[in-house]
Order: C-alpha cells, then structure tokens, then sequence
C-alpha cells in the first residue's frame, strides 16, 4: 500500500473540482493504483481540457509550482502545470496530445467519452479505464508500465472475455 497521504490529497481535489465545472479524470500511476493495479504513485496526474487545466491552477493558485503553458516534447504536448499539495506533487495536464510515428499530432482525448468513476474514500473518483490507461502506455512507448497493465488486464478476464473490474 502506498502513503495514504496521497488520499488526503486527492481528498482536497476532489472537494474543489466536484462542482467546478472541470472536466478531469485522475490519471498516470496513482490513477492506476486507485484501480487496483500495484503500483507505486511519485504524484498525482490530472488529466483535463486546455480550460479546465488553467481553471485548476486558478483554483489551487496557493499550491502552483510551475505555472499551466502550453509544453510540449518530443512525442507529447499539452497545458502542463504543477501543484504541491501536502508535500505531494500534482501534475496538471490539459488536452494532452500524441505525436504519431509520421510527425501528426493525435487529437486530444475526449475525456466524458472514455471516463470512468471508481468509489475512493467516498469520493466518486473520475479516472480512465485501464484499457485506455494501456493504450496509451503504449503510445508514449512506456513499455514497461504498458505490460504491468497487459498482464493485469489478462488475468482479470473473466469466461465472457470482459474485465472483471468493477466499473460504473
């Protein structure tokens, strides 16, 4: 089990973004640990749209580190900022997009199309399934983390051929 002040955290996220008019999903690897998966979260990922990334660093203005800009990589650009909450590090990241093998830029992903709710401490925690979650792993050429959900995955099939992750 991982440093429960990770839920505390989340705790105040989620105080301030459930009737924000944010549309945010909890992602990377607490995103993955808050599923089940074994994992062990450094931070706390928010993934949103370009609004709602600047519409958190406003709402969390005490916490920012690193202010929301437009930044981009090698392979991955989007509204990147930072918060530190509690001694815990929270990367916020608005419409996130993927450089393809032929240079284009993917669209960003539709959040309230893919999004999930997991229950947490109380908290109708939005996330993105761990298929998407693969996917992308996959995308972004994370190799490693993509097979810890591929084995994951597989070995909660069920005889129907569908995850037995409890979904809502």
């Amino acid at each position: 089990m991982f440093n429960p002040a990770y839920f505390r955290v989340l705790r105040k996220i989620y105080t301030r973004l459930d009737n924000a008019d944010v549309n945010w999903v909890v992602t990377g690897s607490f995103g993955l640990a808050i599923q089940g998966i074994p994992v062990e979260p450094h931070d706390i990922d928010i993934q949103t749209d370009e609004a709602g990334a600047y519409k958190i660093e406003r709402l969390f203005s005490e916490f920012v580190i690193k202010r929301v800009v437009l930044s981009s990589a090698e392979r991955i650009r989007s509204h990147f900022g930072a918060l530190m909450i509690d001694g815990i590090k929270v990367e916020i990241m608005g419409d996130i997009q993927r450089c393809d093998d032929d240079g284009t830029w993917d669209e960003p992903v539709n959040l309230e199309h893919h999004k999930r709710i997991v229950e947490v401490e109380g908290m109708r925690t939005p996330v993105l399934p761990l298929e998407h979650e693969y996917q992308a792993y996959l995308k972004m050429g994370r190799i490693e983390k993509a097979g810890v959900l591929k084995e994951w995955l597989h070995s909660e099939l069920d005889p129907s051929g569908g995850t037995r992750l409890n979904e809502s």
